[in-house]
C-alpha cells in the first residue's frame, strides 16, 4: 500500500506524553543527548503531525515552584495552544515522584504531612486538567513502594492509598469536573517493589474504594512485561472489566528495567494482537503512547512519527486478519464444536445441574479432538510478514 495510506488522522485519537518528547536522553550511567522542547513545542508539533491529543504531568507544563501568576499565564498559553492548533488536552496526572519529598511515597508515604501534600499537589492538577477540559486522570504511583518491608505494613499503606483516592474522588464531585480516575500498575522502578503492581490487583483495588464507578485502569505494555506477563491478556482483562479507561503502549524487552521502546519495535506479534484486541472489542478512548526516543536521537519526531505508523499498519493488518479466507475458516473450524452446549451453563437451575450432572461424554473423542494451532499461528506470521 502507498505510504500515505499509513499517515494518521485526528479520528485515530493517537496521543502522547509531553514527558516523553521532553526526555534529554539522560539515563543512569550517562548524561542528556539532547535539548528539553518547551511544553507549547512539543504540543505544535505533535498538533502538526495529526495528533489528536497530549497526556501531561502537572510539573510538565507549570514548574513544581511557579507562582500563580506564571500558573494563570502559563495555562492561558496552553488553552490558546489547544484552540490554535486544534489539539486536546487528552490525559492529566501528577508529578509525585520526581521531588525529594517523596521519596518514600506519596499516597503510601509513612508521613501524614506528605500524604496530605500529596493531595494537595492533586487537587492542583485536577483542577489544571478540568480548565483545560481532560477528562481522564491517572495515577502512576511511582514511590508507592518500598524496599525495605519492615518500613511499612502493607496493609496500611492500602488504606492510606484508598483514603487519599476517595478524598479525591469527592473533591471531583463537590467541583462538578467531568474526570474519572485511571490507576496505572507497575510492579518495580523506580522503588525496589512498588503496590498495586498488576491490572488484577488495581481491578481488587478498586472494588473497595467509595466510588468505584469513577475508577479505573490505565494498563502500559512495558509494565505488564516487566512482571512477566502478557499485555494482550492484562489489556484484556481491563477490557472485559469495563475499567479500561485509557492505554499507554510502548515496547519492551521482558524481565528488564522499564526500557519504554517504541510501539511494535521488540515484538510485532504482541503489537497485533494489542491493536487487534482494542479494535475488535471497541475501545473508544485514546490511543496513547508512553515511550522514549532513544538517546541517538537528536529531536523526537522520527519517534513519534514511527508509533503513530505502527499502529496504523496493525489496523491494517487486523483488517487483514478478520476478512482472510483461509484464517476465518480454520477458526470457524475451531469454534464449532458442540453448538448445542453455548450458553449451556450461562444462568443456574437445578434442572440444569442435574442435566449436566447426567450428561455423558466422549472423553477419547474430545482427547482426540484435532486443533491445528501450528498453521494459524505460521498463518499469523505470514500476514505480518506480508506473504500471505
Amino acid at each position: 500500500m502507498p505510504s500515505h495510506f499509513f499517515a494518521p488522522t485526528k479520528q485515530d485519537k493517537f496521543a502522547f506524553g509531553l514527558w516523553c518528547l521532553q526526555n534529554r536522553g539522560r539515563d543512569p550511567f550517562g548524561d542528556q543527548t539532547r535539548s528539553e522542547l518547551s511544553a507549547l513545542e512539543c504540543i505544535q508539533g505533535l498538533a502538526k503531525r495529526n495528533c489528536y491529543g497530549f497526556e501531561f504531568h502537572d510539573n510538565d507544563i507549570i514548574p513544581f515552584d511557579a507562582s500563580a501568576a506564571q500558573r494563570q499565564q502559563i495555562l492561558k498559553d496552553v488553552k490558546r495552544a489547544l484552540t490554535d492548533w486544534g489539539i486536546k488536552a487528552t490525559m492529566a496526572t501528577t508529578n509525585l515522584f520526581y521531588h525529594p519529598i517523596f521519596k518514600d511515597g506519596a499516597f503510601t508515604s509513612t508521613d501524614p504531612a506528605i500524604r496530605a501534600f500529596a493531595t494537595q499537589k492533586v487537587m492542583g492538577a485536577l483542577d489544571i486538567a478540568a480548565e483545560l477540559g481532560t477528562q481522564v486522570f491517572v495515577f502512576w504511583g511511582g514511590r508507592e513502594g518500598v524496599e525495605v518491608d519492615a518500613s511499612k505494613d502493607p496493609v496500611d499503606a492500602a488504606k492510606w492509598f484508598r483514603e487519599a483516592l476517595n478524598f479525591l474522588c469527592e473533591y471531583v464531585l463537590a467541583n462538578d469536573y467531568d474526570i474519572k480516575f485511571s490507576i496505572e500498575p507497575k510492579p518495580n522502578e523506580p522503588r525496589g517493589d512498588l503496590y498495586l503492581p498488576t491490572v488484577g490487583s488495581v481491578l481488587a483495588f478498586i472494588s473497595t474504594v467509595d466510588h468505584p464507578d469513577m475508577c479505573g485502569i490505565n494498563p502500559e505494555t512495558a509494565h505488564i512485561k516487566m512482571a512477566g506477563l502478557n499485555p494482550y491478556h492484562e489489556f484484556a482483562q481491563a477490557l472485559e472489566s469495563g475499567k479500561l479507561l485509557d492505554v499507554h503502549l510502548n515496547g519492551q524487552k521482558p524481565l528488564r528495567f522499564d526500557q519504554d521502546l517504541s510501539f511494535g519495535s521488540d515484538d510485532l506479534k504482541e503489537a497485533f494482537f494489542t491493536t487487534k484486541l482494542l479494535i475488535d472489542h471497541g475501545y473508544e478512548g485514546t490511543i496513547g503512547f508512553d515511550a522514549h526516543p532513544y538517546r541517538t536521537e537528536a529531536d523526537p519526531w522520527d519517534f513519534v512519527d514511527r508509533n503513530m505508523r505502527t499502529y496504523k499498519i496493525m489496523q491494517e493488518k487486523v483488517r487483514q486478519f478478520n476478512e482472510n479466507h483461509e484464517i476465518q475458516e480454520l477458526l470457524k473450524e475451531i469454534h464449532s464444536s458442540h453448538p448445542h452446549l453455548r450458553g449451556f451453563m450461562a444462568k443456574f437451575s437445578k434442572d440444569q445441574a442435574k442435566k449436566l450432572k447426567d450428561m455423558p461424554f466422549d472423553l477419547a473423542t474430545l482427547a482426540g479432538r484435532r486443533l491445528r494451532y501450528e498453521h494459524l499461528d505460521q498463518m499469523i506470521t505470514e500476514l505480518l510478514l506480508g506473504v500471505l
